[in-house]
């Protein structure tokens, strides 16, 4: 049951202070898509940095949403703010590609989204928040035929 495609966005080294000391444990952000429409964020800490990717998946598996693609793009413009990061996102002209950047490129790919023109206009480079973002645009998006 593997059809899910699988991108690691990044891996932090987190750190908790106890009394004997500093404990460090991975945190994994990844992102999981069919490029079918259907795609999820997913964010778990582990031990190691494989432990965490593991989980980081499983989480994203939970949190697909359902993506409306027209004609290889998105029906509409649309913009979504999560925490300090904002994101527009526009539909593409045919054959244009993904004119995007960062997280929301590895979100729109693992969609299948093929043709787009996004941009990041918050503040933040903070990439968990700039997925999340993007995952809250398409999710706002409707399509009736």
């Amino acid at each position: 049951m593997n059809e899910f495609e699988q991108k690691l966005l990044e891996v932090n080294r987190v750190t908790r202070v106890v009394a004997g000391g500093r404990r460090f444990s991975f945190q994994a952000i990844v992102v999981v898509g069919d490029r079918q429409g259907q795609v999820g964020v997913g964010v778990a800490k582990g031990a190691d940095v494989s432990s965490a990717v593991e989980k980081a998946g499983k989480a994203a598996k939970k949190n697909l949403i359902k993506v409306p693609i027209v004609k290889g793009t998105i029906p509409y413009e649309v913009e979504a703010k999560y925490g300090a990061a904002r994101v527009l996102l526009k539909p593409g002209l045919r054959g244009k590609g993904l004119v995007a950047g960062g997280p929301v490129r590895v979100v729109c790919e693992l969609a299948g989204i093929e043709d787009i023109t996004a941009k990041i206009l918050g503040r933040t480079n903070n990439k968990l928040n700039n997925a999340r973002a993007t995952i809250k645009a398409l999710q706002g998006l409707r399509y009736n035929k």
